[in-house]
């Protein structure tokens, strides 16, 4: 036999005035709910093209002033700092010398490769005269030849120095480090003698 249960006054037919998320028609609509980092911080996470739009806006008070206009006096002065430091480095001054100029290890190179004369210094004087030997018609059969036996020569060139540059480190500065010493003398080797910066010290064929 059925039995009838008497539904609760107010609740209506399909519904159920207890059932969750249920709610009336007046009252206020049904709010998203927040993730913990928005609850942490009190305020939603923006989006991703609104957070790149402000890093990209330049921040209050760190622009730079402009600089004041230089005088010709203060030209002038610029201007003569910069010979005297040019002459200075190339008397070897160790205050006006580059990085990579500095140390007794890099004097002791210079003065090695400028106290001989090697075929690597007249590397410009005959990279030229190849350069001019392309526009010659009758001359061109030999250009590649002579470029390979110019290589050849600047890197035998290089291995004698090497060893020579060694001996003479662990003679004179045995403590200090070599390293890039090699490729910095053979640098200066293959420059003209009267434009190497800073300028020989030594003649060649004096004793260092």
């Amino acid at each position: 036999m059925p039995v009838f249960r008497r539904r609760s006054a107010g609740a209506t037919d399909g519904t159920a005035q207890d059932s969750p998320g249920a709610q009336s028609p007046d009252g206020p609509a049904e709010t998203k709910p927040r993730s913990p980092a928005e609850a942490a911080k009190g305020r939603p996470t923006p989006k991703r093209s609104v957070a790149e739009a402000k890093r990209r806006q330049p921040i209050a008070g760190s622009s730079r002033a402009p600089a004041a206009p230089r005088t010709k006096e203060d030209k002038a002065k610029a201007r003569a700092n910069r010979t005297t430091r040019y002459e200075a480095m190339r008397r070897g001054e160790g205050w006006a010398l580059n990085p990579r100029d500095r140390g007794p290890a890099r004097a002791l190179a210079r003065d090695y490769v400028d106290s001989k004369r090697r075929v690597s210094e007249y590397y410009m004087y005959i990279l030229v005269v190849l350069l001019a030997a392309v526009f010659v018609r009758s001359a061109a059969a030999i250009i590649s030849p002579l470029v390979l036996v110019l290589i050849v020569v600047i890197v035998i060139d290089a291995s004698l120095m090497r060893r020579g540059l060694r001996r003479l480190m662990a003679e004179r500065l045995p403590n200090e480090s070599t390293r890039g010493l090699t490729a910095y003398a053979v640098m200066r080797a293959l420059q003209i003698r009267r434009f190497r910066v800073p300028v020989p010290r030594v003649h060649p064929g004096d004793k260092i």
